[in-house]
């Protein structure tokens, strides 16, 4: 007994593995060994092109170094020249250091400095910080919106939203101080309003000798003790 099987028109087609593999087997040879040609085409140009693109990049590489110091060059000088009418150019994040009496480093940072005409030695700062350390490694910062340095005689003036800080953990602002980097004594006679582990203090004027080891405040002044104040200074 034989079976026979019958094509039904209307029967969906094929799907899954079985599908593809009718779909694959009703393609010609033909068909077949053009696309094999079109694919062997194709991987002999990628042979050609991708050594010539790895070539471009690292001759880009090489240049590189080259082509943007150039450019760096003329856009830094053409920014300085815009910065200032004067013959010497503004300098962008300038940073001062030096000694004071005791050998003890001192630095003077800023967001930008100007030679003061007619002084080669003062500079005008904006953004000024100062940065002092003691021989027992404490440490003060003074900063401020502007400021003078005079580099020859290691003095520094500023002026407007004066800050000063003590890692000793006080704090004080007024509106201008005068300091001496290299004796390590600062002054101001404008009002000054302070802050720090023995309460708040209020003066007319303030003089820190030593680095800040004393402070003596001149003038009116009014001081409110924290609780336990005695025990938090020395």
């Amino acid at each position: 007994m034989s079976a026979t099987t019958e094509f039904d028109p209307a029967a969906p087609a094929p799907s899954g593995i079985a599908g593809r593999r009718d779909l694959a087997s009703s393609v010609g040879p033909e068909a077949r060994v053009a696309h094999s040609k079109l694919y062997s085409r194709f991987v002999g140009l990628m042979k050609l092109v991708l050594p010539m693109v790895a070539l471009m990049l690292i001759a880009l590489v090489i240049a590189w170094p080259h082509l943007n110091t150039a450019d760096l060059r003329f856009r830094i000088g053409f920014a300085a020249l815009q910065l200032s009418d004067s013959k010497d150019p503004s300098m962008i994040n300038p940073r001062y250091v030096g000694t004071d009496k005791d050998n003890q480093p001192f630095s003077i940072t800023a967001d930008l400095a100007r030679n003061l005409a007619g002084s080669g030695a003062e500079v005008e700062l904006e953004m000024p910080k100062a940065d002092i350390t003691t021989e027992d490694g404490t440490w003060l910062v003074l900063t401020a919106k502007n400021g003078i340095f005079a580099r020859t005689d290691k003095k520094l003036n500023l002026n407007g939203a004066v800050n000063l800080f003590h890692d000793s953990g006080y704090e004080f602002r007024t509106e201008r101080a005068d300091i001496d980097l290299a004796a390590g004594v600062a002054t101001g006679n404008d009002p000054v309003e302070g802050q720090g582990p023995f309460g708040h203090l209020t003066a007319n004027g303030f003089r820190l000798i030593d680095k800040g080891r004393t402070i003596l405040f001149t003038g009116k002044s009014k001081l409110t003790l924290y609780p336990n104040a005695g025990k938090a200074v020395k």
